[in-house]
């Protein structure tokens, strides 16, 4: 319920900021391409949707702090899972749907170029494995944490006055396993997981 409750704050929020004055805002719409640092499979394999909203504004000459809601779709994808002469045969691999917010800083670098970064946070709507013949169905086990929490860096195109085109990649900065908190493993100061990692390409239209 309290998911539910930040949720529809953060977009009432957001749809306010692209009403009122002084700040600009619209819709994102892309895909995502992504793997899961961890789990034994490599490759930005799993394609995705990724559709949102943004609201934005400027706090200092070239400088604007940009939040968004969006959904997204994360995961790994084994694309050699019913080959039995590779060595991923049978490895299953991971599909996760996420709401997330991104809140970025937005440096414009030129006329039609800026380069952004910032942190993001996201709740898991769905996640689960996948073994050689789809989804596998848990009882009372769930097999990924609730929450994301990760870094971000992109860059956005000025197509037209209307249109940015943007690319950004993502990485979790905690473990997303559930497993992962139980049996820890420790290499130094850096605690093993898996971790979303995320190529987005997204089509931003300016209202």
């Amino acid at each position: 319920m309290l998911n539910k409750l930040a949720i529809l704050i953060c977009l009432k929020l957001l749809t306010f900021s692209i009403n009122a004055q002084n700040f600009g805002g619209g819709t994102i719409l892309g895909i995502s391409t992504s793997q899961v640092g961890g789990d034994n499979l490599s490759g930005f394999h799993r394609a995705g949707l990724l559709i949102g909203i943004f609201a934005n504004k400027s706090i200092y000459q070239n400088l604007k702090f940009q939040m968004e809601m969006t959904f997204i779709q994360k995961g790994s994808k084994n694309p050699k899972i019913n080959d039995a002469s590779d060595p991923n045969y049978l490895k299953q691999d991971i599909s996760s749907s996420y709401i997330e917010v991104p809140f970025l800083l937005q440096y414009q670098q030129s006329e039609d170029i800026s380069i952004e970064g910032g942190i993001q946070v996201a709740y898991l709507i769905e996640g689960y494995y996948n073994d050689l013949y789809g989804k596998i169905e848990y009882n009372d086990f769930k097999p990924f944490i609730n929450y994301d929490l990760g870094l971000t860096i992109g860059v956005n195109y000025k197509y037209s006055s209307n249109i940015n085109l943007n690319t950004r990649i993502s990485n979790s900065i905690l473990p997303i396993g559930s497993e992962d908190y139980e049996n820890q493993e420790v290499y130094g100061s850096i605690k093993k997981g898996k971790y979303n990692s995320v190529l987005s390409f997204t089509i931003h239209y300016n209202l």
